[in-house]
């Protein structure tokens, strides 16, 4: 007999889940309901402890743990204390918290996450509309949203702030996830951040974890029980979508640069690495901004990379002053502090004695496009040209904890005539891909400078994946059009 252990989110308890249970039951598993302690002084560590004395107390041999939002913290650490009791661990329109993560980290509304900074009260539950900051309503009824009114209970602060403790046992629970495309991300786009994202993700791909896609909201118990309960039995028997490593394709951070370069000594200034050309005097100068989110403790960092050194390289080699950065993008809530490392490694790079201050490019990659922001929106005169590799230019399903400030998109009423030059790949992935052509929408109706290099059959990061011909001129013809205009020939 299988028992599923149900754990809602935020606000909620064990009555989310009654049409979901009714099905389980129906089917002929045993259904377990929680409600979470909602004492004021409650933590993420009290719900562990309460979730793991329930699996203590449960003798069924089939435990299924299944954890909606801020309920897969208190799984995940319940399924860590005891790996041999759960069979299964199954998360619903959840994030993939880590050891030391709070839930906070994926915490939509921005202004929820500045007041749990400082304010340590329980947090007043939703009402109406105000759902809609924690998630999608798609497919809720109104009556679903007065039963949410209903029931639902303030959320006591320090289970949002509290830490996750891990202690790695649960690296060997199988795992499945129901992605709610409604919501947030599908199974496709998790498949390319395996791929191409930090090196973390790589675990999803392997028979442990498991995927569905469900057209759903948030609230996917509410809006599709009977499919959600299908899913669930499905998860529980093993099944499900498995993500197949690339066992040929090294690791990005391993790939060696696709273009030929020579060494060019450089200069470490903090966050910035400097790479001049040869020569003296000043020179124009370009700096490579990384994507990310990018795990804190991930090594090498982006600029000790063979991808960022071959590009700093190759632009010195063609006269100007290559330069990376390391900002800190570590998660989709960090883009503040990201550009504000970026800003002051721009201000340094401008300072150094071979740099010309009044001739500078900004090269910026993947999920480091949001960064872009600040300079489309008020351009300063010494920026010659802004590149974008693949990037991502509005907020994607699954990024809503980005802070509003960051959206490209709506910047382009500033930009003037700055020049842009967006290399954009074919195969790129399709959330991604369309904020691109939001973008580009954009760009024509405020008369931007914008020239496109196409990779028809590349992918996200194509230069290291593709290593064909097309991507060789790709980002020889890119680098040129940067050069070209930071320079003054174009």
């Amino acid at each position: 007999m299988t028992t599923f252990v149900l754990v809602g989110g935020a606000f909620t308890g064990g009555w989310l889940w009654d049409r979901v249970a009714a099905r389980l039951r129906d089917a002929g598993a045993e259904a377990c309901p929680v409600t979470l302690d909602g004492d004021p002084g409650a933590g993420l560590g009290t719900h562990a402890r309460e979730l793991t004395e329930l699996v203590d107390r449960l003798d069924d041999p089939e435990l299924v743990l299944v954890g909606h939002d801020y309920g897969i913290h208190p799984v995940l650490a319940a399924a860590d204390r005891r790996p041999d009791r759960v069979v299964r661990v199954v998360y619903v329109a959840a994030g993939l918290p880590s050891d030391g993560d709070p839930a906070l980290l994926l915490v939509r509304d921005e202004t929820v996450r500045a007041r749990l900074g400082h304010d340590t009260a329980p947090l007043p539950a939703p009402r109406g509309e105000e759902w809609a900051r924690w998630g999608s309503l798609d497919g809720l009824t109104a009556d679903d949203l007065a039963l949410l009114d209903r029931r639902a209970a303030p959320q006591p602060a320090g289970t949002l702030t509290e830490p996750l403790r891990l202690g790695g046992a649960v690296d060997r629970v199988p795992a499945a996830a129901v992605m709610c495309t409604a919501d947030g991300p599908g199974v496709d786009m998790v498949e390319m951040l395996v791929r191409t994202g930090p090196t973390h993700l790589r675990k999803l791909a392997g028979p442990g974890y498991a995927f569905f896609d469900l057209p759903a909201g948030h609230w996917p118990m509410l809006s599709h029980p009977a499919e959600l309960a299908g899913l669930l039995v499905r998860a529980a028997a093993g099944e499900g979508r498995r993500l197949t490593p690339d066992d040929d394709q090294p690791a990005y951070e391993e790939v060696e640069f696709l273009l030929e370069t020579r060494e060019f000594p450089y200069e470490r200034l903090g966050r910035l690495d400097v790479y001049p050309p040869d020569g003296e005097g000043r020179r124009p100068a370009v700096l490579l901004v990384h994507g990310g989110p990018v795990q804190a403790d991930r090594s090498p960092t982006p600029r000790d990379t063979p991808f960022y050194r071959g590009y700093a390289r190759h632009l010195a080699g063609l006269g100007v002053v290559g330069a990376t950065v390391d900002h800190r993008l570590h998660a989709l809530t960090d883009y503040a502090r990201a550009a504000d490392d970026l800003a002051e490694a721009v201000e340094r790079l401008r300072a150094h004695p071979r740099t010309d201050p009044d001739r500078i490019a900004l090269w910026i990659f993947s999920g480091g496009g949001l960064l872009a922001t600040d300079w489309l929106a008020a351009p300063p005169p010494w920026l010659r040209c802004l590149a974008l590799s693949y990037p991502v230019l509005a907020t994607p399903p699954g990024w809503e904890t980005v802070e509003a400030r960051f959206r490209p998109v709506a910047a382009l009423a500033g930009a003037g005539r700055l020049p842009v030059v967006l290399v954009r790949a074919g195969r790129e992935h399709p959330a991604f891909a369309a904020t691109v052509e939001e973008f580009l929408t954009a760009a024509g109706k405020h008369g931007a400078d914008v020239e496109i290099v196409d990779v028809p059959e590349g992918r996200h990061g194509f230069e290291a994946f593709d290593r064909t011909d097309a991507s060789r001129a790709a980002v020889t013809r890119a680098a040129r059009a940067v050069v070209d205009r930071v320079t003054g020939a174009a």
